[in-house]
């Protein structure tokens, strides 16, 4: 949610230098740690080409434990590998991603995916696998690739690389080439597990199909709070690391980047570290110590966010909000910077207080970035429009100019705070807070899309990414299809273009009576209008200025016998982007008749007669606001009322009637053909009564 924009002047930050990573003695004591904790190097004898392996046990329990593999090639170029070890205590692996893993009692043969096959000079691969010990699990002795015994060096034909997994990377390049981004909402983050929250399981196909709709990158929020142990090992259950690895490794070899983070953790016992320091830092900095050396080794496209939404309790004011949120994102950095390998370049992502936009929020996030000096992070920021809107409370049902300027004035806040500093930023949710097909009505169709293809333009032309909030209400995922394909349109128009729209995307005529012409606004976006398909200009349609005009003879045509509802549906064609589709709808004004009810279960008989309901006032007899939310007289959507139009009936929710005084109350509905009703309430503790107004 982005709470409303505050006055607070222009950042006084000037740009930034690009300076090497800083080394606090906290990174110095997290590599301490790990070099005692242990990552295993294997190596051995070798001749002609060279290779160098790195065996990492990131996690083990009592019989089982999960091991990470790293597999450097130091020789020729290489299509096609099998990595060879044998067991020297009996152990076996039970489950591999990344590889085909075979075996023939001790002696084990890891083979390539299809997609990672190919092993370029100083190139690097990574695989894992779940395993099984009894009585001690040491390290392989010595690894054979293609052969070849690994011992960590090459002959001078083909000089080793200087730092496996430690070039330095370009933040701005990588952040661009993610977008456009889409996160697997509701799925890893889901408590307690993946299919909690009423999606399926995530497959290979379901990321193949992302990635082909677009997408170039997607963002795993994971909820890691039910899948780790007690203090103080907080040892991160395997089979849940393995089932994030496989996730990874899918999106991965789907050409996709992947962000992952620590997701509700942040309000289920990070919020707490304000009054509990030593046991979140503990469980803190655990888990990021395991996750950073499970994908030690895992390419550049992958990249770690350090906290989702944070935020604090016990804290007085936002200084410490934001001193606590700079005190746990230098644990983070300085531990993964100190995990070697890939993490020692890996770009890290971090959040303003709440992921807001206010501009205390960017300049505190700034403060951190200069404090910590380091060349390899980016900023978020998450999205969800002006709030009235984005959930249908206190008349917003449009995109009208005061959405616009709430999203054009946070994206130019997002480049001028960091954009323009040289720091690269991600927004990590974008949408509607209340957009859902389970919802249908909350946002007018063709509002969405306007605000759709406005955050694209605006996003795109102040190189911000963008990182859609899918929970499943964009694309069912199960039949691997976008529930609306016209919003999927418009967005996928936005990452390149331009689309124009109209004022509405529905014209209303009355069903009875002459039928006269009707006019729509075109907003043109920098195109020019083409036409309405299958309609001729002059005689149709006309067009003056950005007026658009249907005739009283195309209108009594396309509407037939005009029965209520949607009659026909024409598209307004640009010169470039996605058609408007506008529907041609036949009804005549709602009627509505006396209920009796309850608190909890009051519906008003409804005949809609093809109107749609935009919104519902609540005042008491004496003209002030009744109801929640009592500082507007329009209630939100859904949340207090709801339209059931198969069952003919306007629901009133228990939330509305929760504050609502005894005595009488006024409804008035607003329907989308400019229609109004007015209904009167009578409420007497838990009884209701109603009536329409004469």
């Amino acid at each position: 949610m982005i709470s409303p924009i505050p006055a607070f002047p222009p950042s006084s930050h000037q740009p930034a230098s690009r300076r090497s990573p800083r080394r606090s003695i906290l990174s110095v004591l997290i590599a301490a740690v790990l070099m005692l904790v242990g990552v295993l190097v294997a190596t051995a004898a070798q001749a002609a080409a060279g290779c160098k392996v790195v065996y990492q046990v990131s996690s083990q329990w009592q019989g089982g434990f999960t091991a990470d593999v790293a597999v450097t090639n130091l020789g020729d170029t290489i299509n096609g590998w099998n990595l060879k070890w044998t067991w020297t205590a009996g152990q076996r692996v039970t489950q591999a991603w990344s590889s085909t893993v075979t075996a023939a009692g001790d002696q084990v043969t890891a083979t390539n995916a299809s997609w990672n096959a190919a092993l370029p000079t100083s190139g690097s691969v990574s695989f894992g696998f779940n395993g099984s010990w009894t009585g001690s699990n040491p390290a392989p002795a010595s690894f054979a690739l293609n052969g070849v015994t690994c011992t960590g060096g090459a002959t001078p034909t083909t000089p080793p690389p200087s730092d496996p997994g430690g070039g330095s990377s370009d933040p701005e390049a990588i952040v661009a080439a993610m977008q456009p981004g889409w996160n697997l909402g509701n799925t890893l983050d889901a408590i307690p597990d993946e299919t909690s929250w009423g999606n399926p399981l995530t497959t290979q196909a379901l990321l193949r199909h992302v990635k082909s709709q677009g997408y170039n990158s997607i963002r795993l929020p994971i909820t890691w709070s039910n899948h780790h142990g007690a203090a103080p090992n907080y040892t991160i259950d395997a089979a849940w690391l393995a089932r994030v690895k496989q996730i990874v490794d899918w999106a991965l070899a789907e050409d996709l980047y992947v962000m992952i983070n620590l997701h509700h953790d942040s309000w289920q016992w990070i919020n707490t570290y304000p009054t509990d320091r030593t046991n979140v830092t503990a469980r803190y900095t655990r888990l990021w110590t395991q996750i950073s050396a499970a994908f030690r080794a895992y390419p550049e496209e992958l990249v770690f966010e350090s906290i989702n939404e944070p935020q604090f309790a016990g804290t007085t004011d936002d200084q410490q909000n934001y001193q606590a949120l700079a005190e746990l994102d230098e644990i983070f950095v300085d531990l993964v910077r100190a995990s070697g390998g890939a993490n020692t370049t890996r770009l890290l992502v971090l959040p303003t207080l709440f992921t807001n936009a206010d501009q205390g929020r960017l300049d505190a996030l700034n403060a951190e970035f200069d404090a910590l000096d380091d060349p390899n992070v980016a900023a978020t920021v998450h999205f969800y429009g002006y709030w009235p809107f984005s959930v249908n409370i206190a008349g917003g049902t449009r995109y009208d100019a005061t959405v616009e300027q709430d999203l054009i004035g946070t994206f130019d806040r997002v480049k001028a705070s960091f954009v323009d500093r040289g720091i690269p930023v991600i927004i990590g949710e974008w949408a509607l807070l209340n957009w859902d097909h389970n919802r249908p009505g909350v946002i007018e169709r063709g509002e969405f899309l306007k605000f759709l293809e406005a955050v694209g333009y605006h996003a795109r032309t102040r190189g911000l990414t963008t990182m859609l909030w899918d929970a499943g209400q964009f694309l069912n995922r199960t039949e691997l299809r976008w529930r609306d394909q016209g919003v999927h349109d418009i967005i996928q128009a936005s990452w390149t273009t331009r689309s124009g729209t109209a004022s509405s995307d529905q014209i209303f005529v009355p069903r009875t009576g002459a039928i006269g012409s009707k006019s729509l606004t075109l907003n043109l976006n920098g195109t020019t209008f083409q036409g309405l398909t299958g309609l001729t200009q002059g005689t149709d349609y006309t067009v003056s200025g950005n007026n658009l005009t249907v005739t009283a003879s195309a209108l009594t045509r396309l509407l037939g016998d005009r029965s209520y509802g949607v009659r026909a549906t024409v598209e307004a064609r640009f010169s470039q982007g996605v058609p408007w589709r506008i529907n041609l709808i036949s009804y005549d004004p709602a009627t509505q008749s006396t209920a009796t009810g309850t608190t909890t279960a009051f519906a008003i008989p409804t005949q809609f007669r093809g109107d749609q309901l935009a919104t519902m006032e609540a005042k008491y007899a004496d003209g002030s606001n009744a109801g929640p939310a009592n500082w507007t007289s329009y209630k939100e959507f859904w949340t207090h009322f709801q339209p059931d139009y198969s069952a003919n009936t306007i629901l009133l929710k228990p939330e509305f009637f929760a504050e609502v005084n005894d005595g009488t109350v006024t409804l008035t509905f607003h329907f989308w053909s400019g229609a109004r009703t007015t209904y009167t309430l009578t409420k007497s503790g838990t009884t209701v009564t109603g009536a329409p107004n004469s």
